[in-house]
């Protein structure tokens, strides 16, 4: 697909990191719109420059005061920074319900500073569809540090991994078994561990816990998490958090394991977009919904099982593709 004169201003715009351009291209990619595949062409080659942080963990731990607060920091050093929000979705509108702007009013008026929330719209994961999308629009837009807060739902959100260059998760102390139960998931996934409000009793007993459960296993690239300790609502911990984040950026340049992560990130993202626009091809065709609504009271009624029911949908994709390259392949006949 050519781009034109108006997508290549509108390329130009997002380089150039003008705000208004890059919430635009945001929402084209977060909606679907007819362009929006054309938008990422185009965005792609531009990314790879800016740092992208993802922060995830449990309900209450902190997370959004801890990314106000590392936001702060690195506009302090005279970066600019932007944030992704991953929200649970409203049942009525779809939207964004937490309101990570209101609880980031400070950061909101610096022109440095360009926060998004996004919803999940019932995506597995904690992340919604378009995030790494967004993250890619902010990416090209300028922003040095990317920083992607999930929604904070346990160990669904190890997907965090496959959009950010450093992964924190963030507990906070008097946790007891709940730190059992990140082992499961959660544990592989992060690189730093951010022990958060740790002006609490029980930061030795948190501290402990986390240790032994990183003694029992090795990770592919043999980096060993650190713990860092912060109180971020005191702004306590924050420059060693963000110094412990550039160190494992650094050990990432220095082994091939960084490769091997990337390849990975990039086989799951086209899987990803693949299913995406399958289904859309096999659902929006003329006639589909009608068919799709037939079947299911078929399956509810208990005449057909629900996997005959994908097979017979594949089907009919499938002979409507190879139908339309018929036609667009048919030899024109001699006048």
């Amino acid at each position: 697909m050519s781009v034109t004169a108006t997508n290549t201003t509108e390329i130009e715009r997002i380089l150039a990191g003008e705000v208004r351009a890059v919430a635009r291209a945001i929402s084209k990619v977060e909606d679907h719109l007819g362009d929006a595949a054309a938008l990422m062409k185009e965005v792609f080659p531009r990314t790879g420059r800016g740092l992208i942080v993802g922060v995830t963990g449990s309900p209450g731990a902190g997370k959004s005061s801890l990314v106000d607060r590392l936001a702060t920091f690195y506009r302090q050093q005279g970066e600019r920074v932007g944030i992704v929000c991953v929200d649970p979705s409203s049942p009525f509108s779809g939207g964004a319900i937490l309101g990570d702007r209101i609880r980031m009013q400070t950061l909101g008026l610096d022109p440095g500073v360009f926060i998004r929330s996004m919803a999940t719209r019932g995506h597995l994961g904690g992340l919604a569809r378009a995030t790494v999308d967004a993250v890619a629009i902010l990416d090209a837009a300028g922003y040095e540090k990317i920083i992607v807060e999930t929604v904070g739902v346990g160990q669904d959100e190890v997907e965090i991994v496959k959009t950010a260059d450093v992964s924190l998760v963030v507990v906070v102390p008097g946790m007891g078994d709940d730190i059992q139960a990140l082992k499961a998931g959660i544990m592989e996934i992060s690189d730093v561990f951010v022990i958060n409000k740790a002006d609490r009793e029980g930061v030795l007993r948190t501290e402990k816990e986390l240790e032994a459960m990183l003694s029992l296993a090795m990770r592919p690239d043999f980096w060993q998490p650190p713990i860092v300790k912060t109180v971020a609502i005191e702004n306590k911990g924050i420059a060693e958090l963000a110094a412990q984040i550039a160190r494992y950026r650094d050990y990432q340049k220095q082994t091939k394991a960084s490769l091997t992560h990337r390849a990975s990130i990039a086989r799951w993202r086209i899987l990803e977009l693949l299913q995406e626009t399958l289904l859309a091809r096999a659902v929006n065709r003329e006639g589909a919904q009608q068919r799709l609504d037939a079947l299911a009271l078929e399956v509810a009624d208990k005449r057909r099982d629900p996997y005959s029911a994908v097979e017979e949908i594949i089907g009919e994709a499938i002979s409507n593709q190879q139908s339309a390259i018929s036609q667009n392949q048919m030899p024109i006949a001699d006048s």
